[in-house]
């Protein structure tokens, strides 16, 4: 293992941390460009399989991300070279930012800036969603599988939305459903 491998990381999630707002949900698709498209360390399928895990890890995604990523492409030390790229740009700003913000959190122009930010942090969400189910074949093919997993993830939402029911409890129910219908 070269030690460029170890920058090469740390540098792809430093960018990482500086580009992305809205938490770790809303990195996907910039981490997916980067991890899979352009420096090709994982397939589309290891990269889900990888945000499967991270979300259901504890901590934020996004670190448990560049800690899989990392730890898969240069084992311990990618991990953590990719890690500390992940949270150090967030780290400065946010040292950087708690400096003035107490001064200025009441200034019209700030209040402005983040209420605008809003929209476009749902809309990456809502494309991390998409992309992810464009890339394992939910969407566009009408099968059997695609039916079922429509089916659980429509029953998770009602769960979620209407019944109020604890996150984890539907997780770990669409899980158990997941090994009912896949684990032929």
């Amino acid at each position: 293992m070269t030690s460029l491998i170890l920058i090469d990381l740390f540098l792809t999630f430093l960018k990482i941390g500086l580009v992305s707002f809205g938490g770790g949900y809303a990195m996907i698709p910039v981490i997916e460009a980067e991890v899979v498209n352009k420096h090709g360390w994982m397939t589309t399928q290891e990269f889900t399989d990888v945000i499967a895990v991270a979300s259901m890890s504890p901590g934020p995604i996004a670190t448990n991300s560049a800690i899989f990523i990392g730890f898969n492409t240069a084992g311990l030390p990618g991990a953590i070279f990719s890690t500390i790229g992940s949270v150090l740009p967030s780290l400065i700003i946010i040292l950087m930012i708690a400096m003035f913000f107490y001064k200025m959190h009441e200034h019209k122009l700030v209040k402005s800036a983040f209420y605008g930010l809003r929209p476009i942090i749902t809309g990456l969400i809502i494309y991390a969603a998409i992309s992810f189910a464009l890339s394992n074949n939910v969407i566009g093919t009408l099968s059997k599988q695609t039916i079922i997993l429509f089916t659980i993830f429509c029953v998770s939402l009602f769960a979620l939305i209407r019944l109020k029911m604890n996150p984890i409890l539907v997780i770990f129910i669409s899980g158990i459903a997941g090994i009912i219908f896949f684990s032929k």
